[in-house]
């Protein structure tokens, strides 16, 4: 038998149910979750709690940033391990194609990669009907000026410092991002069927005599490929160790940079410097973090006077006009 129901049976659950069934409705259970009854905490914003938190945040964050602002600046003196950085102005390695212009897997030494890189090397993937290893914008753009540094003495006599390059990269990128391919045989054997990239001079297993330091294990490339979030940085070059405590690493005295101009710069209108700098603490000198602390607590500091000031005088108003009427 048919049985009919209209529009009102279907706003209120449905038709009715025959006789001796079991009514249906899509009213939700009668539980604290489906009817909303959990407690909860909604925090009432006043003058009384808003003020405080600005005041805090600013007494903190100001002497925070001061800190960490002097440390910076005081990081002058050639004590301890000196670090040798260069550094490039007006490179912007944060372009998105030249950050995506990479092959993460064949850096990692997969084989397939290797001989076939990624589309997202283009147009830097293939040359001479060969494929590049490795391949992309960001490697074939790779620093290769070379930088020497020594002590002048009395009688002009130019003494070496010993440079360290092995050290400078992050240890997860040496040891767990960055492979060489697999097998026992010379490296140059397992780039076998590869080209260098177009702007190299060498190919990648000729980066350095020290088998623990070619291919894509180079900690010179590795340090290049970790992009820069600025146009203007500065990355790792070498590591100028401390021989012992009695003596500093770098004698006051005149010195003499040896630079192997390999790196042009004047394409993109960009300059090149060498930096020495020691570390403390937080690091290497590096101003932004204590501004941006001074910055961030004097801003909430002054919010805190202004708000202050707004609720005092409106709240008298108040006063005023409950006392008029």
């Amino acid at each position: 038998m048919a049985m009919n129901y209209n529009a009102k049976d279907e706003v209120d659950g449905g038709p009715p149910c025959p006789p001796g069934g079991t009514a249906k409705t899509r009213r939700p259970d009668n539980t604290a979750f489906k009817q909303q009854r959990l407690p909860a905490w909604q925090p009432i914003l006043t003058a009384g709690t808003v003020l405080p938190t600005f005041f805090i945040i600013g007494l903190i964050f100001i002497p925070i940033g001061i800190g960490i602002f002097v440390t910076s600046n005081n990081i002058r003196e050639i004590e301890g391990n000196v670090f040798m950085y260069y550094g490039l102005s007006n490179f912007y390695q944060n372009h998105r194609r030249y950050v995506k212009s990479r092959d993460d897997g064949q850096l990692n030494g997969d084989p397939s990669a290797l001989l076939n890189p990624s589309k997202e090397c283009e147009p830097y993937r293939r040359n001479e009907d060969k494929p590049i290893a490795p391949c992309g914008a960001i490697a074939n753009s790779m620093f290769n000026d070379t930088l020497e540094l020594f002590q002048v003495g009395n009688a002009s006599d130019l003494t070496p410092i010993p440079l360290k390059k092995k050290g400078i990269a992050w240890w997860t990128d040496k040891n767990v991002k960055f492979r060489n391919p697999p097998g026992t045989d010379p490296l140059e054997e397992r780039f076998k069927g590869t080209t260098k990239p177009v702007n190299w001079v060498k190919p990648v297993y000729m980066l350095d005599s020290d088998e623990d330091n070619n291919g894509f294990i180079n900690e010179d490339f590795i340090v290049w490929m970790r992009t820069a979030a600025l146009p203007t940085f500065r990355k790792l070059y070498r590591l100028i160790e401390r021989k012992n405590d009695l003596h500093p690493t770098l004698p006051a005295g005149r010195y003499y940079l040896n630079i192997t101009y390999n790196y042009p710069v004047h394409s993109f209108d960009g300059r090149k410097r060498m930096i020495l700098s020691t570390i403390s603490w937080m690091g290497g000198k590096n101003p932004f973090l204590g501004i941006a602390y001074i910055t961030i607590g004097s801003i909430s500091f002054l919010l805190g006077v202004v708000l202050l000031v707004i609720n005092h005088k409106y709240r008298n108003s108040s006063n005023t006009a409950d006392i008029t009427i």
